[in-house]
């Protein structure tokens, strides 16, 4: 048969198996986020060659592989608010989240008809994941009388009572753990605990990830807080039936109450069996022929400074530095899975964190010894100045990104939704989204704005407002709490009585110049634009939107930030 002859064969066979074919899907990317939990901008090196001594070999080896984003920022200085906008798009503000955080006890934040990255992608052939620390809320099936026992124990009752007498008695059990040896037995729960125990991990909860558009879950609702278990899909894995020993509760350890826990937990076990999941996920995917989205929510390096056996003394820093390697060789290995998986090259993969370091894991002993977990940057995790929020930001996308590309412009994780939107070929509808820009002409090589603003809130809720280079800071009567914050990490607290602070970034990083008093105009203009963000329901552009809550105007008194 000659080779004319043969052709109409080949045409027939291709009209019939159309999957010889490239098909539409293999064009989708997959998509693959990593988000660090307290990692500071100068704790990776190459964001701080000069003043950062952790060793951070896998993440600087991505950001060579991709762009390298030095104005990325996390909605908040603090997780669940940061976690919120990352999957929403919107800012956490919006929400019934006005300050803080959400409590483990805590009802879910994010409703199941809010559009999130993973019921974006789902319904365009995504398998979706979601695996690590979650900090968004459930739908607890408890009493009144079980939550003391699920979110805390006999002996220290609810640890989210903030009143003055919870706060005495649970500064009293760090007193009385810190003289605990490691030798010491863990307490034994009483009937009344197991039962409690018993009644709610036995059956499933609901408000998860699984509720918000991803097909699976496994991880934990916080590395730090009871319950001590993985949380697999809306259950736990396990009832719990144990308390924690005295050396993993221990200050040293830098975790929090004393609660429920499955016989056996470890807490140097959760960072490698997320990592497992993971890697277990995206190889199912691609076997599949599956597009997906995993979502990976690191839980390091934040509190407990649980380092395994393999990292402990590496970094020669003390055990928050040895975490951050360990975080670094955790990126590694997820990274070095989907490069043997051979989908890396149609694989978006975003590199980021929710805020900046914990000033209480002691930086003010690593500054002694020449580390900077932030960098140039004022401050530390909780506060609204750049050390709070301005955090690494890396983005690899093979044939897209130019690799070692550095990219200067200001961008926010609320911008991650659209972008997803648009290398998936979805259109955002007007409810969704609200504050995400699309970041492709930046991965294309643009050097222009894609957005011109920004608001980033601090623990308390007091917003700081981009605008270009120029930063309000409306953060009037927050002295005390900062004079705290300082006390607490061995940092240097330096008072400014002005009822706003305006800083020009460009010439002035460190946040050392208040010009707001010089520049009367340019405050009230920059109120003017937080105002009108907060009015339209939205920053990008669209129909009005309605916020799910009357936003916290500021200034505002602290004692009435509650």
């Amino acid at each position: 048969m000659s080779n004319l002859s043969a052709l109409p064969l080949l045409l027939l066979l291709s009209t019939l198996f159309p999957v010889v074919a490239k098909s539409a899907d293999s064009a989708k990317p997959n998509i693959l986020i990593i988000y660090a939990d307290d990692l500071g901008y100068g704790d990776v090196q190459c964001y701080n060659p000069t003043r950062g001594k952790i060793p951070t070999p896998h993440i600087d080896k991505l950001a060579a592989q991709g762009m390298r984003f030095t104005d990325g920022h996390s909605s908040s200085g603090v997780c669940s608010p940061s976690r919120y906008t990352l999957l929403t798009g919107r800012y956490p503000w919006r929400s019934k989240l006005q300050s803080l955080y959400v409590n483990s006890s805590d009802a879910p934040l994010i409703p199941p008809d809010r559009l999130t990255i993973a019921s974006l992608a789902k319904p365009q052939g995504y398998r979706t994941g979601c695996f690590g620390k979650w900090h968004l809320g459930w739908n607890w099936a408890m009493t009144a009388e079980q939550q003391p026992f699920v979110f805390g124990s006999e002996s220290n009752g609810n640890m989210f009572d903030e009143s003055l007498e919870g706060r005495a008695k649970k500064q009293k059990l760090v007193a009385d753990w810190a003289k605990l040896t490691d030798s010491d037995p863990a307490p034994i729960p009483t009937d009344k605990a197991l039962a409690a125990w018993q009644a709610v991990f036995s059956r499933p909860f609901t408000g998860g990830p699984t509720a918000i558009g991803f097909d699976r879950f496994f991880g934990v609702n916080l590395p730090n807080w009871p319950p001590y278990c993985f949380i697999e899909n809306d259950r736990t894995v396990g009832v719990p039936d144990a308390y924690l020993t005295p050396k993993q509760v221990k200050p040293s350890t830098l975790a929090f109450p004393q609660g429920a826990a499955t016989n056996g937990w470890r807490l140097t076990d959760v960072l490698p069996k997320i990592g497992e999941e993971t890697e277990s996920f995206l190889n199912a995917s691609v076997k599949a022929r599956t597009p997906f989205l995993i979502y990976l929510s690191l839980t390091t390096p934040h509190t407990p400074l649980a380092v395994n056996a393999e990292w402990r003394g590496k970094s020669g820093l003390g055990d928050y530095a040895d975490l951050v390697m360990e975080t670094d060789a955790m990126v590694g290995r997820v990274l070095d899975a989907l490069e043997k998986s051979g989908v890396a090259e149609n694989t978006l993969v975003i590199f980021t964190s929710d805020n900046g370091c914990a000033a209480y894991i002691g930086v003010s002993d690593l500054e002694k010894r020449g580390h900077h977990p932030s960098g140039p940057l004022r401050e530390y995790k909780a506060t609204n100045y750049e050390g709070g929020h301005r955090v690494p930001f890396i983005v690899r996308w093979p044939g897209t990104v130019k690799p070692g590309s550095v990219c200067d412009q200001l961008v926010q994780q609320a911008d991650i939704m659209s972008t997803i939107a648009e290398a998936l070929r979805a259109k955002l509808p007007d409810n969704a989204g609200e504050d995400s820009f699309s970041l492709m002409p930046l991965f294309k090589g643009s050097d222009k704005p894609v957005r011109t603003n920004a608001v980033n809130c601090s623990v308390y809720g007091t917003p700081a407002v981009r605008d270009g280079h120029w930063k309000l800071i409306l953060n009037p009567n927050n002295q005390a709490n900062e004079k705290v914050l300082a006390a607490k990490s061995g940092t240097v607290f330096v008072p400014d009585s002005s009822p706003v602070q305006l800083y020009n970034l460009a010439v002035d990083l460190g946040e050392t110049k208040n010009l707001a008093a010089a520049m009367p105009g340019k405050v009230a203009e920059m109120k003017a634009l937080l105002e009108k963000l907060i009015t339209d329901g939205r920053s990008t552009p669209g129909a009005k939107q309605k916020n799910d809550v009357e936003v916290v105007r500021y200034p505002k008194e602290v004692s009435k930030r509650r």
